[in-house]
């Protein structure tokens, strides 16, 4: 027969027996959770790239400044925060030319000029127009659906700017040189989309990794470009009669 100091015994050295073996991965936990903020689901990346254009022969770009790359998540992605920004009217010229915006936000046109001006929109995703006023007075449009807005005065025919509005907070305008950066990009599959008011827009699928892409070019097409002169905001030509004019 065991006696009970026999057995007390024996049951000490089995319960340390179970805390040598228990204590590797008790200490293991800490160090799984301090692995956590690393791993892939937390992980963002910077995609960069080069956007070039293709020009009648013999031309220069000298705008590319002037496009806009935007990332659109294939799985909904994040939702851009709404803002107000301006494009200020001075010296008969939208300043600036190409003003980019989330979806959602509104654009104040303060007029700078010792004249009246008359911004409209009538062939973007949507319309608006904001009537005429003068110097010191500012007054908002709101674009809620995204897409290219060209921006107009009813009153200056050589007028233009460009609202472009994404549904994406990963946007970025190029450098002078073509080249342009997106930082804080979760990695996925994303469409890519270029815009430049002279090479039109350009889409293409593009995955991005943990650490991001550093390989994506783009190359838009204005060799057929042309200007052509734009009707006023009753569709009518314009005129060089009324008091405000060039």
């Amino acid at each position: 027969m065991v006696s009970l100091s026999t057995a007390f015994a024996s049951g000490l050295r089995v319960l340390g027996a179970i805390r040598v073996r228990l204590r590797p991965a008790v200490l293991l936990l800490p160090a799984i959770a301090a692995a956590a903020p690393g791993s892939v689901v937390g992980a963002q990346g910077t995609v960069s790239g080069q956007v070039s254009i293709v020009e009648r022969p013999g031309a220069r770009t000298t705008d590319l400044a002037d496009a806009v790359v935007w990332l659109e998540s294939s799985g909904g992605g994040a939702n851009p925060a709404q803002s107000r920004a301006q494009i200020v009217m001075e010296s008969r010229e939208f300043v600036p030319r190409v003003r980019v915006v989330s979806t959602g936000s509104s654009v104040g046109f303060p007029n700078q000029d010792p004249f009246r001006h008359n911004v409209f929109s009538k062939s973007g995703p949507g319309e608006f127009d904001l009537g005429l006023y003068g110097r010191g007075d500012t007054k908002d449009a709101r674009v809620e659906r995204a897409g290219v807005y060209p921006v107009f005065c009813n009153i200056h025919a050589k007028m233009v700017a460009f609202i472009v509005a994404v549904p994406t907070p990963y946007v970025a305008q190029p450098n002078p040189d073509g080249r342009f950066t997106i930082g804080g990009v979760p990695p996925g599959s994303y469409t890519l989309h270029a815009w430049h008011d002279r090479g039109g827009e350009r889409s293409s699928e593009v995955t991005v990794a943990a650490d991001g892409r550093s390989d994506v070019t783009v190359q838009l097409d204005a060799s057929g470009y042309r200007p052509m002169p734009h009707k006023n905001k009753f569709g009518q030509e314009y005129t060089n009669t009324g008091r405000d004019r060039y």
